[in-house]
């Protein structure tokens, strides 16, 4: 994770105490400090006390702003007192930086309600707010509406909006690899290439005979592919696995990632059969896993929104992605399901992975021609799932996103699989299936589904389901 910079703008009303703001200015950057954040805000000679309060201050601050406009990912406003409505909003339309704005009020003290010490902050983080409204600025909010800078709820959402921040930015200049035409029989792994892009999401194409031909010219003994091979067997236990498909796994890792360091791509959806077993005689999953390890995330299937959903996750938690199938009923648990493929997971979710073949698709391809699929099984732990659709009758892009947990649960199958706890699972069930969303999910093992929704709602504008 790249270190993150905030502007911060601390609001003023001039006639409370000036102590008050300097105490805040400094209680900010204690914390911003110890977070690892880098803090834009303006000096105290360059305003009174380095607060915004009245026009000239916003646009010193909307300069200051503007001028780091490629290092701010989001704004926090800190109010010690009332502070100004009209100076919070005039700098943040000023400077016109697009990012999350989080609004923070210190509380005041029982004890501390005297002329010398008042801050009324609860009050005016409503006209604040207010005023942002009016001029058009979404923004978020504390868990408690005031909240001292240095105590452990504000550092919660401290950290939660710094995660909204990367959703928010790598969403809006995330850039897709789409390898393969979608498998014929899968309608539901369709999207719309045109509402993604209105988005800011770009989606780069590549052709399989692009992929198997770049690969067929590269030799045996290739330094590359001497180096992915033993990228591969110190990634994952693979003795079953011979080595004429370890080359050609190493060949596509080579050919795969040459041209996503090319274009620049974040992540990929790739057609993972039947052209990838009749053709080239292997399955590309762990080639995939080893992508989504790396935080460059991989979908099966050529499905587009489906890693774009474990995109943003990853973005939300900094921790790896993957794809799975609402795949099975857990007995007659009707809160317990079972998450599966065939698999590409991430070995971060599988501390017992094995390379192998893909039994299911090896019934109609020949299992010879599947190693490559990646087994293991995800044990007990949190899980955040979510879906991106884009949803072309009504030109709208939507989701859905919440929380479960791993169980230990016995489960006597193959392929990358866990058994997955979810409150009123059945409830979902019929959301996901009335709303006409696809058998795809993305999973991460964090607990981030408000954080998404945050981003994506507030800042995206996308209509997001939580459930809970």
């Amino acid at each position: 994770m790249q270190r993150t910079t905030l502007g911060l703008i601390i609001g003023n009303r001039d006639f409370f105490p000036d102590v008050l703001v300097g105490e805040a200015r400094r209680d900010m950057l204690k914390l911003f400090g110890e977070c690892g954040i880098d803090a834009v805000l303006p000096d105290e000679q360059a305003t009174k006390l380095g607060a915004v309060e009245t026009w000239e201050h916003a646009k010193r601050c909307a300069e200051l702003f503007s001028a780091n406009r490629g290092r701010i990912s989001g704004v926090v406003v800190c109010l010690p007192n009332f502070g100004d409505e009209k100076g919070v909003a005039d700098t943040l339309k000023l400077a016109g930086l697009n990012v999350p704005v989080l609004v923070q009020a210190y509380p005041d003290d029982l004890d501390q309600l005297s002329v010398e010490r008042r801050r009324d902050a609860f009050c005016g983080k409503i006209s604040v707010c207010n005023n942002l409204r009016q001029y058009g600025i979404p923004f978020s909010l504390t868990q408690d509406h005031t909240t001292h800078p240095l105590s452990e709820e504000f550092r919660k959402d401290l950290a939660g909006f710094v995660a909204q921040c990367r959703v928010v930015a790598g969403l809006r200049r995330a850039r897709i690899g789409a390898v393969g035409a979608r498998p014929n029989a899968f309608n539901t792994t369709r999207y719309s290439e045109k509402l993604l892009q209105a988005a800011g999401i770009s989606v780069s194409t590549m052709d399989l005979s692009d992929v198997f031909g770049r690969a067929g010219r590269i030799a045996d003994d290739d330094a590359r592919v001497k180096e992915k091979i033993a990228e591969i067997t110190g990634y994952a236990a693979a003795a079953q696995v011979p080595g004429s498909s370890l080359t050609r796994m190493a060949k596509l890792a080579v050919v795969l990632l040459e041209w996503m360091d090319h274009n620049d791509l974040d992540a990929s959806a790739i057609q993972c059969w039947s052209s990838m077993q009749q053709n080239f005689g292997v399955n590309v999953c762990t080639v995939m896993s080893m992508m989504s390890e790396r935080l460059m995330p991989s979908a099966c299937e050529v499905d587009i929104a489906g890693v774009v959903a474990m995109y943003a996750l990853q973005l939300a938690s900094g921790r790896p992605s993957a794809l799975v199938d609402w795949n099975n009923n857990y007995g007659r648990d009707r809160d317990k399901c079972v998450f599966f493929h065939c698999g590409n997971w991430a070995k971060s979710f599988l501390p017992d992975i094995e390379i192998g073949t893909a039994p299911i698709l090896g019934t109609t391809l020949g299992e010879e021609n599947t190693f490559g699929a990646v087994a293991g099984r995800t044990p007990s732990g949190p899980v955040t799932f979510a879906r991106i659709s884009t949803d072309d009758v009504n030109g709208a892009i939507r989701t859905y996103t919440g929380e479960g947990r791993f169980t230990d649960d016995p489960l006597a199958t193959f392929g990358s699989r866990a058994v997955v706890e979810v409150p009123e699972l059945q409830k979902l069930m019929r959301y996901i299936c009335k709303n006409g969303f696809e058998h795809h999910a993305a999973m991460n093992a964090s607990q981030c589904a408000g954080v998404l929704k945050e981003a994506i709602e507030t800042y995206l504008g996308w209509p997001v389901y939580l459930h809970s």
